[in-house]
């Protein structure tokens, strides 16, 4: 496995993982499973123990073709979930949200870390308040940072050189935060795999993530359940894309990525202390 002498406040020894908790009606893969909060807090928990070291909780779907979310319907979603784990839990809580106000209402209900699809870009207000929460912050890049909204960013997305476009993207997002007050060292990179992007588009990301290092930021990877992975797996059913996400995220973290963003924490935990035990034993062989 590739080493980053990255500087980073959620950098360790091991790749961390991300379960993913959507409190919503309408995401691609589990919309509307986890609705209520006692649904959500009891799936939070259970992907705790099956290894999550990181809980996304969000309250607004930004699956292509989704529709807004208000500030209060989107607040009465997570708050009371985040409420419920805080303290409960030993992972890590991110709030997935675009909008400021739920960030800080987040962060001030026990969020540890904020994930913004559209790299703080959404609110003129985000800027401000992930500089003042001292907390991590993750930058992804979507068509969404950009003015795009998911209901249209899958409408026929168009690079001339997506790799060098999505990089040079986030390293102005980056300098942005920067020049905000947001030290690098709290700051992570997500090219955004399935956000204005097509199959073709996500494979060549996929394919050239050492790119993103140039950078010099921890890398999160989210390709768990994508479409494209049911096109190259031949899986049109979201729930039953397991394994081909699975391949995917193995291949992101033999590229460097130090965060995988998944819906089956169990499953991907269980392939990763695999791949790492063998890694380590080529590398301990190799190394006489």
């Amino acid at each position: 496995m590739k080493q980053h002498n990255v500087r980073h406040e959620l950098v360790t020894d091991h790749v961390l993982l991300m379960g993913i908790v959507n409190v919503t009606p309408d995401s691609f893969s589990d919309g509307g499973t986890f609705m209520g909060p006692g649904a959500a807090i009891d799936h939070a928990r259970q992907l705790a123990l099956e290894g999550a070291d990181i809980i996304d909780i969000g309250g607004e779907s930004t699956r292509p073709g989704a529709q807004l979310v208000s500030v209060d319907e989107e607040m009465s979603r997570v708050i009371p979930v985040i409420e419920g784990l805080k303290g409960e839990i030993s992972a890590k809580i991110s709030i997935d949200t675009r909008k400021a106000e739920v960030m800080r209402a987040a962060i001030k209900a026990g969020a540890d870390i904020i994930n913004d699809v559209t790299a703080l870009k959404y609110d003129k207000d985000s800027l401000d308040v992930a500089a003042s929460s001292h907390c991590p912050v993750i930058l992804m890049h979507g068509l969404t940072e950009q003015g795009g909204d998911p209901k249209t960013m899958q409408d026929n997305p168009v690079y001339e050189d997506v790799v060098s476009e999505v990089c040079e993207s986030l390293r102005r997002n980056i300098m942005d935060c920067e020049q905000a007050g947001i030290a690098k060292s709290r700051l992570i990179i997500d090219p955004g795999i399935g956000f204005g992007k097509t199959a073709d588009h996500n494979i060549e990301l996929l394919a050239n993530l050492d790119r993103f290092h140039e950078l010099g930021l921890p890398l999160l990877i989210g390709a768990s359940r994508k479409g494209f992975i049911g096109l190259l797996g031949g899986e049109s059913d979201a729930m039953k894309r397991a394994p081909g996400s699975i391949a995917a995220a193995l291949f992101a973290v033999s590229q460097g990525a130090r965060i995988l963003r998944v819906h089956d924490v169990k499953k991907t935990h269980q392939a990763l202390s695999v791949w790492r035990a063998l890694d380590e034993a080529k590398a301990q062989l190799t190394a006489f």
